[in-house]
Formats: structure tokens, C-alpha cells, sequence
């Protein structure tokens, strides 16, 4: 709110933080388990034997693409709604946020 002055639904929030969370664990751990099994980076094509892992990287960046567009209709949904918020935690004064 501090830039809008609107309210964003904290229950959705959590839910993308929990997704983006997820998605992005997903994306980078398995390339820790290729790196271990001998893949070299900055291929364009591997050996089938690494398939599996790639899949399941590849599933997770799927997710935090999805939850970056949750995000954005989050706060398309707080401006459309425009819950404004009452009582301020900041000063208008204050250079800290």
C-alpha cells in the first residue's frame, strides 16, 4: 500500500509466496543433482540420461512463470477492487519506508 495506497488480499499473497517459493526450489535444486551426475553447463543438447532432472527444473520454472502472473492479477485485482487503505503504519514525512 505504500505506493498505491491500496490493499492487496494477504490470503492470495501468501499463496504466490508459496508458490513462487516452490517453483523457484524446483527450477534450481535438481541442477544441483545434474551437476553431481557430470552434466556440463551451457549445453544446448545432453545426453537422455539427464532427461528426468531437466523435466523436473523445467516444471518448476513453469511454476514460478504462474505465479509471477498470480502476482500481477493480484494487484490488477486490488487495483479493480480498490480497497483503499485506512490507516497508515507510515509517516508521509518519513524518507524510510
Amino acid at each position: 500500500p505504500l505506493f498505491t495506497g491500496l490493499n492487496m488480499n494477504s490470503l492470495l499473497l501468501k499463496v504466490q509466496f508459496f508458490m513462487m517459493f516452490l517453483g523457484v526450489n524446483i527450477t534450481f535444486f535438481p541442477q544441483h543433482f545434474l551437476g553431481l551426475a557430470g552434466m556440463p553447463r551451457r549445453y544446448s543438447d545432453y545426453p537422455d540420461s539427464y532427461t528426468t532432472w531437466n523435466i523436473v527444473s523445467s516444471m518448476g520454472s513453469t511454476l514460478s512463470f504462474i505465479s509471477i502472473i498470480f502476482f500481477l492479477l493480484i494487484i490488477w485485482e486490488s487495483m479493480i477492487s480498490n480497497k483503499t487503505n485506512i490507516f497508515a503504519n507510515h509517516l508521509n514525512s518519513s524518507i524510510e519506508w
